[in-house]
């Protein structure tokens, strides 16, 4: 009997049906307790894994008790300050049986540390635990911002927990290479694959330069090179994508690697659609921008993603609650098991309109390899700052866009006008909030953990851990002991901050513009310049990141806006305290201080920038304005406490958020002039 071209078949030639990918939802908030128990929950609604969310301290080295850390603490993740809030954390979970996923990254060896640490102690067996680590800091120093090490030390981090896994916990991925927070960033498609592929590359040249692997074990640690990707409302664009993935992959690993074993050289990635394109305006349309997303990466079944977790569609107002996970995860089980999609084989095999655009894809994709590898590879290209740039030029192109009209986005700058949502509705808003105590809760935990350990094991575990990244030892055995002797999340990172330094990249604004030319931004140049002959200095606007958050898209975009303008710009890039953000605007005589915040810490942050001001004496004379993910349950709270407008992601506008923090300039020299 001949077989069907539109039936799948086993391996004993049986009709058969793909497997489902696997489902994850993201997840981590509040503690250590709350956490296990959205956990066990979504294990118990048909989650087939875990995806974990680390709160801010933690994903940069700093335990919850730390004077950055305070504000951030269970803010858009799960604190783990040591091995016995892992204890916790995954308490009456088999962690033998889990698929683990650890959005982590200037920690990633810490986290892996403490979860073989966590085995050991619960007598598992290293060689049964599987997950990944994403460890992917190139992103991070282009988009995410929770690096802390500078680019040599990280990459020998990751090197070595490849070096560790391949041997001692093979099913492990020891990191992930991320276009997903490049997508994010606004990077376009051929950017994504060329960036995340030049990234795998660097990877792999540097632990093969290392010569610590046989050839077999290389090959090995090829096939455990995953991919992390991001899938946009373009869907089909975005399959065709995926396809040029699978493909430049398997063309890299088969030709520059030599890699002879097929199964070493198959492309695994998982997914998370897109959040970017999530709106504050008209929120109810994201739960169909996130299903028209899905479909990019389930699809074409030779590039069907291997695991997958969808945002929730309040997203841009707020963290998910659990019923909005919930949701998300019951659409991938009716697009997995409601419909025919499994039971077929690729749908888009020999079609010429995706063969054509795959080909465009990898021809521009190849060009902008070529580019990276002639400068030095992936770290001369984040270090001279090219790819950083790259990435904010592509944002500022998609705002112009998104302000003229050019690209539409529904609820935003085309039909606007709409019923209120009734998902809005309730005591809660639709939005997640923080318990206050949580925190207080989560510090004494810690310094429990603190009062009953051993300070002289914990003093030797450290001095080991130096000893190692002096010498260059693998870093890995000595960071496990440290996890045993209870060593804490930011005193493991201090100690390789002191051997290693930290590191700030390029903010990639210098240069940038955006490509919006009309009468009302020539009218405000005209405002700007009257106001300099006024004032005999341009507006001075200060651009401030506080606290950990690392998501900078905003504030580069009012950085570029504002310098399109006329205004003098102060950006000094991410993670600065309050008071460095306050001494920059008495030092520059700033005429207003603009905040960007996504993190859920406005509220703390706002009266701690007011504090600083007020002790500088300086709150009458520099006006401040804060823009983020700012529910607006809290603007009274924050116009209560001195901040002078607020702006969300409903404002997309960049000229007209010009206005009016130029209107606020106006405002405030005219009261100072009386």
């Amino acid at each position: 009997m001949s077989k069907k071209e539109h039936v799948i078949y086993d391996k004993e030639g049986n009709p058969s049906r793909d497997k489902p990918w696997i489902f994850r939802t993201y997840g981590g908030h509040t503690n250590v307790w709350e956490t296990n128990k959205l956990y066990r929950e979504g294990l118990s609604r048909g989650q087939t894994g875990l995806s974990i969310a680390f709160d801010l301290p933690t994903q940069c080295g700093y335990s919850s008790s730390h004077s950055l850390a305070k504000p951030e603490v269970g803010k858009v993740g799960v604190p783990i300050n040591s091995l016995d809030d892992f204890h916790v954390l995954f308490d009456q979970i088999p962690i033998e049986e889990m698929n683990t996923s650890m959005t982590i990254n200037g920690t990633a060896m810490w986290l892996l540390a403490l979860y073989v640490a966590l085995a050991r102690e619960k007598g598992v067996e290293l060689s049964s635990l599987q997950g990944t680590t994403q460890n992917d800091l190139v992103k991070e120093y282009l988009a995410r911002g929770t690096y802390i090490f500078p680019p040599d030390a990280s990459f020998r981090l990751i090197s070595e927990m490849y070096e560790y896994c391949i041997k001692e916990i093979p099913k492990w991925n020891p990191s992930n290479i991320c276009s997903y927070h490049l997508q994010e960033a606004g990077a376009t498609p051929a950017q994504e694959l060329a960036f995340a592929l030049a990234n795998a590359i660097g990877l792999l040249d540097i632990i093969k330069e290392r010569g610590n692997l046989e050839k077999d074990q290389f090959e090995q640690v090829v096939g455990r090179i995953s991919f992390f990707v991001n899938a946009g409302i373009r869907f089909v664009e975005e399959m065709c994508k995926m396809r040029a993935f699978t493909e430049l992959w398997e063309e890299i690993t088969r030709e520059r690697y030599g890699v002879e074993n097929p199964k070493f050289r198959r492309f695994r990635y998982g997914v998370q659609v897109n959040s970017l394109g999530l709106t504050e305006n008209q929120p109810e349309n994201n739960a169909w921008r996130i299903l028209m997303e899905t479909l990019g990466v389930t699809l074409s079944k030779n590039a069907r993603c291997r695991a997958l977790q969808l945002p929730a569609w309040n997203e841009a107002l707020s963290l998910p609650r659990p019923w909005d996970q919930q949701w998300s995860l019951r659409l991938q089980q009716i697009l997995a098991y409601e419909t025919d999609l499994l039971e077929y084989p690729d749908l888009f095999e020999g079609s010429k309109v995706v063969e054509s655009k795959v080909s465009e894809l990898k021809e521009e994709t190849r060009s902008e390899i070529d580019k990276i590898l002639k400068m030095g590879g992936i770290r001369s290209a984040v270090e001279s700052g090219y790819m950083k740039s790259a990435l904010v030029k592509s944002m500022s192109e998609r705002m112009s866009r998104i302000n003229t009209g050019e690209q539409i986005v529904v609820g935003v700058n085309k039909w606007t006008e709409g019923i209120d949502s009734p998902l809005l509705g309730g005591d809660d808003g639709g939005v997640f909030k923080v318990d206050a105590e949580s925190a207080a809760r989560t510090v004494q935990s810690m310094e429990e953990t603190r009062s009953k350990r051993d300070p002289e094991k914990v003093k030797k575990a450290l001095e080991a851990l130096k000893a190692a990244a002096r010498d260059g030892s693998n870093l890995m055995e000595p960071s496990v002991e440290c996890a045993l002797a209870r060593v804490t999340t930011g005193e493991w990172a201090d100690a390789l901050r002191e051997v290693f330094g930290e590191y700030r990249p390029p903010t990639g604004i210098e240069g940038q513009k955006l490509s919006l030319e009309n009468d009302r931004v020539n009218a405000l140049r005209k405002r700007v310049e009257d106001f300099t002959t006024r004032a005999g200095h341009r507006p001075r606007i200060v651009v401030g990141k506080p606290g950990l958050d690392g998501h900078s898209n905003g504030a580069e975009m009012i950085a570029v806006s504002a310098r399109h303008t006329g205004f003098d710009v102060i950006y000094s890039g991410i993670r600065l305290t309050p008071e460095e953000i306050v001494q920059s605007a008495v030092e520059e005589n700033a005429d207003v201080i603009g905040v960007s915040v996504l993190s859920g810490s406005h509220m703390e942050l706002a009266e701690q920038i007011v504090e600083e001001l007020k002790k500088a004496g300086a709150f009458e004379h520099i006006p401040v304005v804060f823009g983020g993910i700012i529910p607006k349950a809290d603007f009274q709270g924050l116009t209560d406490k001195g901040i002078k407008r607020i702006f969300t992601p409903s404002d997309f506008e960049l000229i007209d958020i010009m206005e009016k923090i130029f209107d606020i300039v106006e405002k405030n020299q005219a009261a100072l002039a009386m």
